[in-house]
């Protein structure tokens, strides 16, 4: 059976390690932590796991550290994990089953869906894939100080086993921030990935218009995965929303539709720039069409649970009440519900639909909820 190593780095991680290990010791033959300047316990809890605990100077590059982590892997296979991501119990299962098959396939990179946010009941809702387990080889090397990666090489395989993120500590909103603008003033270029990551913290920072001009940079530009190209249209548009242009907006996410089937949340972002103006014919047409290409977009790119089934269903119930089909709103009330169980707004509206058709005398008129996002 091949070998895996589990490479990590951390620092003052603490408050989360030991969970960490615990559900991925059941996998990794050898376990390599690699700390860049803890305070606290991390290191002490490390060696309770492995021998295998080293140090490594921060250098304002992640890229950096986790090569440094790689090369200490002496498994026919690389694993990485962050100290607050977690592999829950019934996808180690499925784990141990792919580590059975790695010798007779041989895949070069595998790439796992990565869970970073959850809903109130704990389900995730936005995911996406990674390489998370590489073949140790020369072209297993992390690139990019910031939100650094393994380009994907040879046989690259996706398998449905989850990992999940579970933040349990405020990051350090500027330092990545502050990353790239040293990098952007020593001169350093920056790749594809860079620039839109660039994008992003600048938005995130509330600083529309550069994350508006960076995003705008990246989007022509002939390298660059699709979807980080999607990604960064529905970013753009958010930027010109943040500057009060929303025409701007739409001109934004209609970019988004010529890299291949429109995806869903494309498709919803449109949806709700029209409803938000009212335009309930239009607003319901890409709801529809959000429905229609969940299939044929596949799973690639930040996967929006909600926005794949919930909220298109939901929206387009307010939709159809607005425009008097009563009926038809109220079945897509029921789909929303099946999409997601139990949520205050479709028991409310189921509430509305009932109260509608008792009251239809009257000419009581009542609104049924919509989601604003």
């Amino acid at each position: 059976m091949a070998s895996v190593s589990l490479c990590m780095i951390v620092k003052d991680e603490e408050e989360v390690l030991a969970r960490c290990l615990e559900s991925a010791a059941g996998f990794a033959d050898e376990i390599i932590v690699v700390d860049t300047g803890s305070s606290d316990r991390t290191k002490e809890i490390a060696a309770g796991f492995t021998e295998q605990v080293f140090s490594f100077p921060w250098q304002e590059d992640f890229a950096a550290a986790r090569n440094f982590a790689f090369s200490k892997g002496k498994g026919d296979y690389l694993f990485w994990l962050d100290a607050d991501d977690v592999i829950p119990g019934e996808e180690m299962e499925k784990l141990l089953a792919l580590k059975k098959r790695l010798d007779e396939e041989k895949p070069d990179v595998v790439m796992l869906p990565y869970a970073v946010g959850f809903d109130e009941n704990g389900k995730p809702s936005i995911r996406f894939f990674r390489e998370r387990l590489i073949r140790r080889c020369r072209q297993a090397v992390w690139k990019g100080r910031i939100h650094e990666v393994v380009v994907p090489f040879g046989k690259v395989w996706k398998e449905e086993i989850v990992i999940e993120h579970h933040k349990e500590k405020a990051p350090d909103s500027g330092r990545n921030l502050r990353i790239f603008e040293k990098m952007k003033k020593d001169g350093e270029p920056f790749e594809a990935r860079e620039q839109y990551y660039y994008g992003k913290e600048l938005y995130y920072h509330k600083k529309y218009h550069e994350a508006a001009e960076e995003f705008k940079a990246f989007l022509k530009r002939t390298d660059g995965w699709i979807e980080d190209k999607l990604d960064a249209c529905r970013h753009l548009a958010n930027c010109y929303y943040g500057l009060s242009s929303g025409e701007e907006a739409l001109e934004a996410l209609f970019l988004g539709l010529k890299y291949g089937v429109p995806r869903p949340e494309i498709c919803c972002d449109i949806g709700k720039w029209f409803f938000d103006r009212e335009r309930f014919p239009e607003a319901a047409y890409w709801y529809r069409q959000t429905l229609k290409n969940v299939k044929d977009a596949g799973t690639d790119g930040f996967i929006q649970e909600e926005l794949r089934g919930y909220v298109p269903c939901l929206q387009l119930c307010v939709c159809c009440d607005r425009m008097g089909r009563w009926k038809q709103a109220e079945r897509l009330n029921e789909m929303a519900e099946r999409a997601k169980p139990g949520t205050p707004a479709c028991a409310q509206n189921r509430e509305y639909f009932q109260r509608r058709r008792k009251e239809a005398e009257t000419g009581t008129k009542s609104d049924v909820q919509h989601t604003i996002r």
